[in-house]
């Protein structure tokens, strides 16, 4: 066995959690918040002879949100096994034994110690080791009333391959949702008016000319011009390319949107350029337009 392997199997036996007594006895009030929390009816716990649900066993013994945490055997171990890269914990298993009911008046306690820690095994989740340990539950007088095999796996968690960031999700609604189903199919719509034929962007659900309510959409030719921009270098986020060209572009057909420009440096936008629309297909499930310098159809 290596020197790591020694010092890891030095620690079964060990004491993770000095003996620990609950902060309060086994009490009526505190088992009448837990059946009611958990719904259970059952006449044991609030009878003439009440006695606590097993499964609040762990419950008595807790340290409170108050309560300082002390350094110890537990956080000796956590250190030593993330030497060795068992950084990531996932819990298995746990396995209670109740040698007797506790009952209002028992004063608890509770020690930790460990069990065993297993060889290093290949899982699901990486490669780790098991680690069991055994809590006992004691009353007053010392007897055992229960005991609690507690079973984690410490494992090296695989290295993940570099995030892409996804563009973030512009916010689609009934009413402007025809608009990027078009954008999926590579075709620029812009909104109609039927009463006064108004064309209108960004997509509403009334037309600002006439206030009527029917409405359908026409096609854009994807040409316009640069009616303004901005250049945005911060905040950053990682879905986008900085220098970030944000351009107001106004479309053949009168409308203008809000898009980002490409295929272009800042140092070369001028107002009142031509553009055309190239689609950027960011995702599968979202596709938007974004404007490049024309290209000249003159040979």
């Amino acid at each position: 066995m290596s020197a790591y392997g020694d010092t890891l199997a030095a620690f079964v036996g060990r004491e993770l959690v000095a003996l620990r007594p609950a902060a309060d006895p086994v009490n009526v009030p505190m088992i009448r918040h837990w059946v009611e929390a958990m719904g259970d009816t059952n006449p044991r716990y609030l009878g003439s002879s009440p006695v606590a649900p097993a499964s609040m066993m762990q419950a008595w013994t807790m340290r409170g949100f108050g309560a300082p945490v002390t350094a110890g055997g537990f956080d000796e171990l956590v250190a030593l096994l993330a030497e060795d890269g068992y950084t990531s914990v996932v819990a298995t298993d746990s396995d209670f034994e109740y040698v007797r009911d506790v009952v209002p008046g028992d004063h608890l306690t509770v020690e930790e110690v460990v069990e065993s820690i297993s060889p290093e095994k290949a899982t699901g989740l990486g490669v780790g080791r098991f680690v069991t340990t055994l809590k006992t539950y004691r009353d007053a007088s010392g007897e055992v009333v229960a005991t609690q095999r507690w079973r984690t796996l410490r494992f090296k968690p695989p290295a993940a391959a570099p995030a892409v960031a996804a563009r973030p999700r512009p916010a689609i609604n009934l009413d402007n949702a025809f608009w990027f189903e078009a954008a999926r199919e590579h075709r620029l719509v812009v909104q109609r008016c039927l009463s006064c034929k108004t064309l209108r962007h960004p997509p509403g659900p009334c037309c600002p000319e006439c206030q009527s309510f029917e409405w359908d959409t026409v096609e854009a030719s994807g040409r316009g011009t640069l009616y303004s921009f901005v250049v945005a270098h911060h905040p950053r986020h990682p879905a986008f390319d900085y220098p970030l060209l944000i351009a107001v572009v106004e479309l053949e057909e009168g409308t203008r949107l809000i898009t980002n420009l490409t295929g272009v440096t800042a140092q070369d936008l001028i107002i009142g350029m031509p553009l055309e629309v190239e689609w950027l297909d960011a995702d599968p499930e979202l596709t938007l337009p974004v404007f490049r310098p024309l290209v000249s159809q003159e040979h």
